[in-house]
């Protein structure tokens, strides 16, 4: 029997016939407006839906799909996906931890780069006829400090440590025994022995505002952060007066708290880079999703365990 998916991302359409060519048919409901729609409309028929972290799924609309058996997260987040709701009718919920890894931590370290070496600025200026040859800190042999060392985080330590000799550290929820990075305690902890702090952690209210005035004060007045992660687990009011005030260096943002409107004030600093969430994607990203959401809906109409549960 053809099982219906109702689609709410709107980053992976050139990779969805994979899952129409296994015989799933899709319902596309990428706004707001046609999400509404399509649960009012198709709401008995709807057997799993694909969303992402920040666009969720709620108690209610939970309540509005009746046959709903499966709840597919692309990304590693899915903070406003209601699991408990989901729980309470045996919902099985599975996320995309891994998938966009490579290019979350290639672009983090592009974000890193370009706070840290001045590039944005470097290059408007230049282009501005300007010659502004401004003395910028090395990146390579600094301490580079990750908070969430899950698979993104192991890619980001990776590329710090095999391709810049960085030092680096990270703090969990608890200690891994699988690698050899040094482990701190808390985030204050980790701030204080890092260079560069990276947020790397799921959003949720576990991790909500794990980065406030006192990490970025023990990160200090050298110090660089950057957050490819989830906007809630740094304090923004707070980030934004270290910023402005120079007790950090700067910031590399990719995530925000109203996407996608961004603070004027984080527009304005010139100590801050900012891209619009795209850290995830890449042609290679979207491809690995989508395959990831594949093997995870065939295992779990062929009654077999999914391969990235969430377990709340």
């Amino acid at each position: 029997m053809t099982k219906t998916v109702l689609v709410l991302v709107e980053t992976v359409d050139d990779y969805l016939p994979l899952l129409e060519n296994n015989g799933y048919h899709l319902i596309r409901a990428q706004t707001p407006a046609l999400r509404a729609e399509a649960i009012a409309r198709h709401g008995g028929e709807i057997d799993a839906v694909l969303t992402r972290g920040p666009l969720g799924l709620s108690a209610a609309e939970i309540a509005a799909l009746p046959a709903l058996q499966i709840i597919c997260v692309i990304g590693a987040g899915y903070e406003q996906v209601d699991l408990a709701a989901a729980a309470a009718r045996g919902i099985t919920v599975t996320n995309g931890a891994g998938a966009n890894a490579v290019a979350v931590a290639d672009h983090t370290m592009a974000l890193l780069l370009a706070v840290v070496r001045n590039i944005p600025q470097a290059d408007a200026t230049t282009r501005q006829g300007q010659w502004n040859r401004v003395i910028s800190p090395s990146i390579s042999g600094k301490r580079l400090g990750i908070l969430g060392l899950g698979a993104v985080g192991l890619a980001i330590a990776r590329r710090g440590a095999l391709g810049f000799d960085m030092q680096v550290r990270y703090h969990n929820r608890s200690r891994r025994e699988d690698v050899a990075y040094s482990y701190c305690d808390s985030p204050l902890a980790l701030a204080r022995e890092s260079d560069f702090l990276i947020v790397a952690t799921p959003g949720g209210a576990n991790t909500r505002q794990l980065v406030d005035s006192a990490v970025l004060d023990a990160l200090g007045p050298e110090g660089f952060l950057v957050n490819i992660a989830r906007a809630s687990v740094v304090s923004t009011a707070d980030m934004v007066a270290a910023l402005r005030e120079r007790r950090i260096a700067g910031a590399a943002l990719d995530v925000f708290d109203d996407e996608p409107n961004v603070p004027d004030e984080l527009k304005t600093l010139p100590n801050v880079v900012l891209t619009p969430h795209v850290a995830g994607q890449s042609p290679e990203a979207a491809r690995d999703t989508v395959a990831l959401v594949l093997k995870n809906l065939q295992a779990f109409f062929a009654g077999e365990q999914v391969l990235t549960p969430v377990t709340g």
